[in-house]
């Protein structure tokens, strides 16, 4: 492509300021930005980036299409929730103007194994309109493209344990109470823990009616089985709250959180396969006390048993450089809704992002 790629963006939060800059510093053009929240609209993306003005002020979600429609972009980044049932509209809005899109919506990263209902029709809806729809971020490369090279260095696997711990002040207030941050350990049991405690076929037919909530884990276990060629027989989750030794203050819930209470939580996924392989995968999100950070976790248990630990990743800016990075192969795709683990590995972009389309 000889012009420059010409990206939306939706969601302008915590994320959108390094999205935006690093489209910028990779060749790329913001034509546009969406948001709901009115102390933004209005304002110019540059303000937004603590810069200078650029031109290109913040919409409302109203306005979505009509901008969509008149600046046509190559890519809409969409960096809003955690639920595909959330980030469902924007989605099927692109899916309908055929209009690429990438976003960090955790579920998204292969929801066809916790919504299959509503991924088919965005699946449909974008095949129709000749465009490509995924979800990528953080866990693209930490808890799925490393995860499988080191798989591909080991000559027999038994289990794929993982952990990945993250701070729920770096991503907002919807995902922080959906982590049950706040929460009283009675609240957070009756709120959060209890809608694990069900029968295989509770959760298949809520998976089914597009009603189930699942951990980041949950959709992981799914990409990671895609791409190592595994088939899940069983797959169950409990989520176990977290707390502190003392209260913590949380700028993003605009409160204390009391001594006792839920931080956060851990959200345990078991898979097991027909090939006898396990999948043991915890993602932690809670509000940090002063002596925590985020790590990143991973063994392969077998021959040989091989371990990977990443301590204090930058995962704010690690999510949105993967999501920039990932644009050219989003574009370069088949149409559908096409989860990552079926496109190439992922590379860091040296060139401007148009250098590598096809």
């Amino acid at each position: 492509m000889e012009r420059k790629i010409k990206a939306v963006q939706y969601g302008t939060g915590k994320m959108a300021i390094f999205t935006m800059r690093y489209i910028l510093e990779h060749g790329g053009e913001v034509v546009g930005a969406i948001d709901k929240n009115p102390n933004i609209i209005g304002k110019d993306i540059g303000h937004i980036m603590e810069g200078k003005d650029l031109g290109i002020t913040v919409v409302s979600t109203d306005d979505a299409e009509e901008l969509l429609k008149r600046v046509k972009p190559d890519i809409c980044i969409i960096e809003t929730m955690s639920l595909l049932n959330d980030v469902k509209d924007s989605l099927m809005l692109c899916a309908k103007l055929g209009i690429n899109a990438i976003t960090t919506c955790e579920e998204a990263f292969y929801s066809f194994n916790s919504n299959p209902t509503v991924s088919k029709e965005i699946d449909e809806l974008a095949k129709q309109n000749n465009c490509t729809i995924t979800g990528s971020g953080y866990q693209d490369i930490y808890w799925g493209q490393l995860i499988a090279s080191l798989a591909a260095s080991t000559n027999k696997i038994t289990k794929i344990k993982g952990s990945s711990s993250y701070n729920v002040e770096d991503y907002g207030i919807a995902l922080a109470e959906a982590h049950g941050a706040g929460l009283a350990l009675n609240e957070f049991d009756e709120k959060i823990a209890s809608i694990d405690r069900i029968s295989d076929e509770e959760r298949e037919n809520l998976i089914n009616s597009s009603n189930y909530a699942p951990s980041y884990m949950w959709n992981v276990n799914g990409w990671l089985a895609e791409k190592l060629g595994l088939h899940i027989t069983r797959q169950t989750q409990k989520c176990i709250p977290q707390t502190y030794k003392e209260d913590i203050a949380s700028s993003t819930l605009n409160m204390i959180v009391k001594k006792g209470n839920a931080t956060g939580m851990s959200a345990v996924v078991t898979s097991e396969t027909e090939e006898g392989i396990l999948l043991e995968t915890e993602c932690i999100g809670k509000v940090y006390g002063p002596d925590e950070f985020d790590k990143n976790e991973w063994s392969i248990i077998g021959e040989p048993d091989t371990t990977l630990i990443i301590n204090k990743p930058q995962t704010v800016e690690l999510t949105c450089a993967t999501i920039v990075n990932r644009i050219p192969d989003v574009i370069n795709s088949k149409a559908g809704f096409i989860p990552t683990c079926q496109m190439p590995e992922l590379t860091h972009k040296i060139k401007d992002l148009n250098e590598y389309i096809h």
